[in-house]
């Protein structure tokens, strides 16, 4: 019923002459960067601190014809050891990343304080998966861009002792001003992310 009336509110709200855009782009690439816009503008606008977004389910076997990979991304994923499905992926994530780089840049032209909304912003991109063919939790590669409010020195990669992903948001949410003891398999903080 929300939902309903808020599309009904919609309707109402003046589009400046602009088109309003029914469903979702069939153009995989489009959809994120649509997605990126609005959490970007969600963060400027301090409608949000926190924002989530998953460009596709763990079992989705979405494919991705725009970049010419027409096989699907969770069958490629189960690769044992293909060269070819192993090609493909790396299509599939440099696509990834590229759509992630947009949503850094973008945040980056925000102007914010004496800096920009990215120099204040914790962003956090990877898998809970390292390789899916073995479904491997280990040796994540996850990225962490922004400065989080000058907390945590950009610019580097860190190899750290193998632990928990929850101790990294442990140590992002203590920057944040929120200190549980605890979050899910947390087993402390990550260290080193002021340098």
């Amino acid at each position: 019923l929300r939902i309903t009336g808020s599309e009904t509110a919609a309707k109402s709200l003046p589009t400046n002459g602009l088109s309003r855009p029914k469903g979702v782009p069939d153009d995989v690439g489009e959809h994120i960067r649509l997605m990126f816009d609005l959490i970007a503008l969600s963060f400027q606008c301090d409608a949000t601190r926190i924002c989530t977004f998953m460009y596709a389910n763990e079992g989705s076997n979405r494919n991705y014809t725009s970049i010419n990979v027409t096989d699907g991304h969770h069958d490629l994923s189960h690769h044992g050891g293909d060269v070819k499905k192993h090609e493909k992926l790396k299509i599939i994530n440099r696509f990834h990343i590229e759509q992630f780089a947009y949503l850094l840049s973008k945040l980056k032209s925000i102007p914010e304080g004496a800096g920009s909304l990215l120099d204040s912003a914790m962003i956090v991109y990877g898998s809970g998966i390292s390789d899916g063919d073995r479904h491997n939790h280990d040796d994540l590669p996850i990225v962490m861009a922004g400065k989080g409010g000058g907390t945590i020195k950009p610019g580097r990669h860190l190899k750290v002792e193998p632990q928990p992903l929850n101790n990294l948001y442990l140590a992002m949410l203590d920057r944040m001003g929120v200190s549980p003891d605890r979050l899910g398999d947390s087993t402390g903080r990550l260290g080193k992310l002021d340098g």
